[in-house]
């Protein structure tokens, strides 16, 4: 029995021309009906979509109507069930942010590849950072830090100098950007479980804003950060083409 398929497109002339195609071609149904999501796009709107979808638990296949792609599989719109039949399954946890602004308010995201602190004026950030309530560095001059987990360690970690983890791996990078003081220091390796926090020194004279999966908090106080496993994001990619191949082939690139 052929798979009920919805279709969901960023806003890309190519990637909305391609799923009007694609749902009359294969009878597309609402997201709520689907035993699959096919997401159209780049890897923002595939965030995007894994985030919008994750209350429905159906897993979903991207296809590559962007720029890197790298969460996609390669756009053809030809055979597009056998590809989904065949496809296989991969299991994405992500991590939670939770952030107190200088308004008092608190703030809470979720983040399939990052989470991130970034200086929002013309100095450099001052961090605290404790891993676990014990302090591990009393004080990071940088233009930022970030805590990214193994499917989103090839995104901005990556270019930030972080290392590229293994999909399997149980644990988490963290990572600066530009770091002044200590001066070249890299970062760490961190237990999946491990709760990381970031207290901002000097917030008013030093401001600093947090990101998660392009998700901003401006002028935030301190960030704290874990993995979410209760929560599951549940991707297809083609036999062949999975993350765990696509980590390997990117560091020989």
């Amino acid at each position: 029995m052929a798979p009920r398929i919805a279709f969901m497109a960023s806003r890309a002339r190519v990637a909305q021309d391609a799923a009007a195609q694609l749902a009359d071609r294969y009878h597309a149904v609402p997201p709520e009906e689907a035993d699959v999501i096919v997401a159209l796009g780049g890897d923002g709107f595939m965030l995007q979509t894994l985030h919008g979808t994750m209350h429905l638990d159906t897993p979903v296949y991207g296809m590559n109507c962007g720029t890197i792609g790298f969460l996609m599989n390669e756009f053809d719109d030809a055979h597009l069930e056998a590809r989904l039949e065949a496809a296989n399954l991969e299991i994405v946890h992500p991590l939670s942010m939770e952030a107190a602004g200088a308004d008092g308010r608190l703030h809470k995201a979720l983040a399939i590849n990052e989470v991130s602190l970034l200086r929002a004026g013309p100095q450099a950030a001052k961090l605290r950072i404790s891993v676990d309530g014990t302090v591990r560095m009393e004080e990071l001059v940088c233009d930022g830090a970030l805590v990214a987990t193994p499917a989103g360690s090839t995104a901005y970690n990556y270019s930030a100098h972080g290392p590229i983890l293994p999909i399997g791996a149980d644990v988490l990078a963290l990572t600066a950007m530009a770091a002044f003081r200590p001066r070249r220091w890299r970062g760490a390796l961190l237990p999946q479980q491990a709760a990381v926090r970031f207290d901002v020194l000097e917030h008013e004279k030093r401001p600093v804003m947090a990101d998660a999966d392009s998700r901003s908090v401006r002028d935030v106080l301190w960030v704290e950060i874990r993995s979410e496993p209760e929560v599951v994001h549940r991707l297809l990619f083609d036999p062949g083409h999975g993350l765990e191949e696509r980590l390997i082939r990117e560091q020989f690139t």
